[in-house]
């Protein structure tokens, strides 16, 4: 009889950005990074309803709006930053970790 081990999976970072960028620089990626995750939510809202039109959209729709917020909060930033001549610094680190 084959008994099974259970895999020791550790949490793993991963250095997605990191530098100095203009300001338009950093708009440019931060944005895109935000649109594409408003577009995968659109996305899976979008799939769930296709399995069942019962489906509810507000866990999708809460999310993308939260996101939409954090463009606007992100758009103010980047133009103050703009605005006062200087460059902004990303340190944009993931991590991840497995789940039970």
């Amino acid at each position: 009889m084959e008994t099974k081990q259970a895999l020791q999976i550790d949490k793993k970072e991963i250095k997605l950005i990191d530098g100095e960028f203009t300001p338009t620089q950093a708009s440019d990626i931060l944005n895109a990074m935000i649109d594409q995750k408003i577009n995968f939510h659109k996305i899976e809202n979008l799939q769930h309803w296709e399995k069942n039109h019962d489906n509810d959209p507000k866990p999708f729709i809460d999310r993308i709006q939260q996101l939409e917020d954090e463009k606007k909060a992100l758009d103010t930033y980047i133009t103050q930053i703009k605005k006062s001549g200087k460059n902004v610094r990303i340190d944009g680190l993931l991590s991840l970790s497995p789940i039970d």
